[in-house]
């Protein structure tokens, strides 16, 4: 029996837990979770291994709108959709979190509230784990965003920098739409420090990574308005986060300047050698401002960012915060 082959799960069919953060997902929540519920009883991948989603968490991490309501009214009319309730908002990632140690299947799936994936990919991404064995599958898109050239530029560049050069695996792909053995996924949600990117921790712990093509749809609302400032201070965290392996560049970059600037002073000694320094003393206190204050002050800004994200830790600042539902703390009838 080979590990790819399907007969190997015939006896018995995996569970499924999908995790979905909510932040305004009141427009499209109801026709994702359709497109899930279809998926409750035994289905066969491509390959003919048996899963169902066993249960779909859906997140609540306190945005705008009314999406506290739609997720009651799909629990009350869904069974197998669990709220998780967060005290306050504490973004994407720690929401992600927060359902993923919540769950309780055998793989965990995380997609987003927009319906941009497709849930149909869900048993190619197993029969993916299952043929490479691996304990992580992204899906890799086809099909290019439904964003700005210049958002996904930049966003690809991010990602080929974080997957060159910070992963401690080679993630060729990395995007919310992930499929990840249950117990490696709870285990990095249970553990993972305030401040930490998720793939950056799945990145720490697990032993193989794979992807799985998958076709990106139209969002079921206008496309997210992430300025580009938040989208900066994203990838701030992720370089952070990804440990101290930035820190080796700040070594790289002391040493690139004490290069330049030793060229730059070998240039001053010969044009005051020549004569061709009008005003004595100006050149070498340029080059000294700009190439060794330049590169101190990179250097500040990337080791603050490190004692900012200890400080949080050591303060013990939680990633996030379960509650029971508002509309039972506040209405004494729910009491």
């Amino acid at each position: 029996m080979t590990q790819d082959d399907p007969s190997a799960h015939a006896d018995s069919t995996l569970s499924v837990s999908v995790v979905i953060p909510v932040y305004r997902g009141e427009d499209t929540l109801p026709g994702l979770i359709d497109e899930l519920s279809a998926l409750h009883g035994p289905q066969l991948t491509p390959q003919g291994r048996s899963f169902e989603v066993s249960e779909v968490l859906l997140v609540w991490d306190r945005g705008p709108g009314r999406s506290d309501e739609v997720i009651r009214e799909l629990h009350a009319k869904h069974e197998r959709v669990r709220p998780v309730w967060l005290s306050r908002n504490f973004g994407q990632h720690a929401a992600t979190l927060a359902g993923m140690t919540s769950s309780g299947g055998d793989w965990i799936v995380t997609m987003d509230e927009d319906g941009q994936q497709d849930p149909a990919f869900i048993g190619d991404m197993l029969d993916a784990a299952y043929v490479d064995g691996a304990q992580l599958v992204y899906g890799r898109p086809t099909n290019p965003p439904p964003h700005s050239a210049v958002r996904n530029a930049g966003s690809k560049v991010a990602k080929s920098l974080f997957a060159r050069f910070l992963a401690d695996q080679d993630f060729e792909e990395f995007n919310s739409y992930r499929l990840v053995l249950g117990e490696v996924g709870r285990s990095v949600a249970a553990y993972t420090g305030t401040g930490v990117y998720l793939d950056v921790a799945l990145s720490w712990v697990v032993a193989d990574v794979t992807t799985c093509p998958v076709t990106l749809r139209q969002e079921g609302r206008p496309a997210g308005s992430y300025s580009y400032s938040r989208l900066f201070s994203h990838f701030g965290r992720l370089v952070v986060s990804s440990g101290t392996k930035p820190l080796f560049f700040v070594t790289f970059i002391g040493i690139a300047f004490v290069i330049v600037g030793g060229l730059a002073a070998l240039w001053v000694g010969y044009q005051r050698l020549v004569g061709d320094l009008p005003v004595s003393g100006w050149a070498s206190m340029f080059i000294a401002l700009m190439v060794v204050g330049g590169a101190v002050m990179l250097s500040l800004g990337i080791i603050a960012q490190y004692i900012g994200a200890a400080t949080n830790m050591s303060l013990g600042k939680p990633l996030y915060v379960v509650v029971r539902d508002p509309a039972k703390t506040f209405d004494p009838r729910a009491r």
